[in-house]
């Protein structure tokens, strides 16, 4: 069964040589505008197993010179693969951890005594736990110590670090305002271990380790600039698209203490590794005609049409042979012949993404439409991930194929329990238990019993409890509850509303369970009943919280099985990805735009509206302080925009899709 189906996607065939130069003339010239050395991999777990093939080079390497190995090491998910990979050498080629001093690369602070979510309790489940270092040689900042301390204490942190000869490497990741560490925009470049304050950006990543940003410490005590730098070789990692920015601002940008990773510019032998959705801003990648000739392809001349759109100003078709030679595109004139050519070939071709017929258009020429007229009407699955998904995503598009009258079914995989806040479960509770005192005079024991019992639990939960089966109930009841409102609102029956509740979601904990087989053949059961014509699923890729991918996963193994057993049904069927809750697709991308009009873009909002537990006191908003339908909307006014400054027709908003081709 293969699970990470959702990590083989490639929007745009990237030829190798831009990441894999046959030799060194030929990365000088792609890298020439990267300040750090940096190798592109096709894959996180590529990428995270040569840097740990590294690492335990340098442990063998200390371990015969008889001599200690230092290393700093972050937490958090980038290095995750990294560990991994170096626990199963440590168990099948039998790497001994004996030589390796670890220094934790920062703690939050403030952290009681009996505190789960620390950094270090974080690197002990994912590396130390699992290999025979010697727990004296684990050195960390202490979370718990008193305030007047803190000062003397970093001063000692840093002696200690040079007391075993300075740090050999350090393995860190990026965040997501260009930090190292909790080193954060403003850090100066000679700054040591101290204790800092987290702003917004930082303490909303942490949440996702603590529940929620009520409970997400203040600051933190984190391994200064210069202490990082003096590591003698220092490895950063990223992988997936949400890091590409930053990774552009730190490998392709000035040395800026407003992106405090762009130090390792000033560094003798730091070592960049990210896949290739995390080097899709670098120019070698994005705009390779910028550093290199290029393999050009459809989508390739798209993106190149579109920003020499923007760079100029211009709609497509205004665009001059002048401004293609002056650009970098003159290898475009000389495939085409004139600009005018290839200003009509991709106004056409992005003209025919345009469809108000989502499910197809029936008894229409359907050549050059995005989708088939037949059959009609279409059976639809709408998959989402959680029970709000699909309006924010495709709202508009999702009561176009209702009002078109095609047969809508909406899976919601996940209960998106813990995404609602404890108010709103005891909002919910004084509803009952009102409603059983006015009906029932209280008779009813289970409801009053439960009552004062899930009371009493919240009232005393501290930081770090996970919620008590009943409360997840609870929760997920919710968010049911919510789904049917914004069903029936759209006019979708409610035996058309599947709850699929997936297995790997139910840990009552924001780390969830890896993929499993029961997942795979719960999607699998429904797409069997429903044998549909066109499935929607979730393309969010960046999604901070991972659930997202997961479920898309869950989605393609089962259609992916259901391939290998010549499924008929899967021959009829199209498979599209929107996007919305966390990013959108680039316009090289897009395959089908379905335009939205002011009427239709506010019925989007009610439908989002109605999920009312995900409104300003969710959990889980992310970085983003907007609310989801000002996200959706703007993100869609933002696509329909595009179009018309490349000249294309004008609309109020636009929901954009991108067709999956079950490998």
């Amino acid at each position: 069964m293969k699970t990470n189906l959702s990590s083989q996607i490639t929007l745009n065939r990237v030829s190798p040589r831009y990441y894999r130069p046959e030799n060194a003339f030929e990365r000088s010239v792609l890298t020439r505008l990267e300040k750090i050395p940096t190798d592109i991999y096709e894959s996180a777990e590529e990428g995270a197993n040569q840097i740990a093939l590294d690492i335990a080079q340098l442990i063998r390497d200390k371990q015969k010179a008889g001599r200690f190995c230092v290393l700093a090491l972050a937490g958090g998910n980038s290095p995750r693969n990294v560990y991994a990979a170096l626990i199963r050498m440590h168990q099948e080629e039998g790497l001994s951890f004996r030589n390796v001093i670890v220094f934790n690369l920062y703690e939050y602070y403030p952290l009681t005594q009996d505190a789960i979510n620390s950094n270090l309790n974080a690197l002990k489940e994912m590396l130390l736990d699992h290999v025979d270092i010697d727990k004296q040689n684990i050195f960390s900042p202490d979370g718990t110590i008193a305030k007047d301390t803190i000062f003397e204490y970093c001063r000692l942190y840093e002696q200690r670090i040079e007391s075993f000869g300075g740090l050999d490497a350090a393995i860190i990741g990026i965040g997501r305002v260009g930090n190292i560490g909790f080193n954060e925009p403003g850090s100066r470049l000679n700054s040591n271990t101290r204790l800092i304050l987290l702003d917004n950006d930082s303490r909303n990543e942490a949440s996702k380790t603590f529940g929620s940003i009520e409970n997400t410490p203040v600051s933190s005590i984190t391994m200064g600039v210069s202490t990082i730098l003096a590591a003698k070789k220092v490895y950063l990692m990223a992988w997936g698209e949400e890091k590409a920015k930053m990774v552009k601002e730190c490998v392709e940008g000035p040395v800026t203490d407003t992106i405090p990773a762009s130090y390792l510019q000033t560094h003798n032998n730091a070592h960049i590794a990210i896949d290739l959705s995390a080097a899709s801003n670098l120019t070698r990648i994005h705009r390779p005609w910028l550093v290199t000739s290029c393999e050009w392809n459809d989508k390739l001349i798209r993106s190149a049409i579109v920003w020499l759109c923007q760079l100029t100003g211009k709609p497509i078709l205004k665009l001059t042979n002048k401004d293609y030679n002056e650009n970098g595109l003159s290898e475009l004139l000389a495939l085409f012949g004139s600009a005018y050519n290839v200003n009509i070939k991709i106004f056409n071709d992005l003209q025919h993404t345009i469809t108000g017929w989502p499910g197809g258009k029936p008894n229409a020429d359907d050549t050059y439409r995005p989708e088939r007229a037949k059959p009609y009407p279409k059976r639809v699955i709408i998959f989402s991930p959680h029970p709000d998904d699909d309006v924010i995503s495709m709202g508009g598009t999702f009561r176009r194929l209702v009002e078109q009258k095609h047969d809508v079914h909406v899976a919601y995989q996940t209960s998106g329990n813990i995404a609602v806040g404890d108010e709103e479960v005891i909002r919910f509770l004084h509803f009952i238990n009102g409603f059983n005192q006015i009906f029932n005079n209280s008779e009813d024991k289970v409801i009053s019993d439960k009552y004062a019992e899930i009371r009493k639990f919240l009232k005393e939960k501290k930081d770090g409890d996970i919620d008590t089966q009943d409360i997840l109930t609870i929760k997920g009841l919710i968010r049911r509850g919510e789904a049917r409102t914004a069903c029936t609102y759209n006019n979708i029956p409610l035996n058309h509303c599947h709850f699929l509740d997936l297995p790997f979601y139910e840990t009552g904990k924001i780390q969830k369970n890896p993929i499993s087989e029961a997942d795979v053949e719960i999607v699998r059961n429904l797409l069997r009943e429903v044998k549909p014509h066109q499935i929607f699923v979730a393309g969010d890729l960046a999604d901070p919280h991972g659930t997202h991918r997961v479920c898309t996963d869950a989605v393609f193994a089962a259609i992916d099985l259901e391939k290998e057993e010549g499924a008929k049904w899967l021959k009829e069927c199209r498979i599209w990805m929107y996007r919305g809750a966390w990013a959108e697709w680039e316009i090289e991308n897009i395959e089908m735009a379905v335009p939205i009009s002011p009427e239709e873009l506010r019925a989007k909002r009610n439908s989002i509206l109605k999920h009312q537990s995900q409104m300003e006191s969710a959990p889980f908003l992310g970085n983003d302080e907007r609310l989801f339908w000002q996200r959706s909307e703007e993100r869609n006014r933002g696509t329909a925009e595009l179009y018309d400054r490349l000249g294309l027709a004008s609309y109020e908003a636009m929901e954009a899709f991108v067709e999956y081709i079950p490998l």
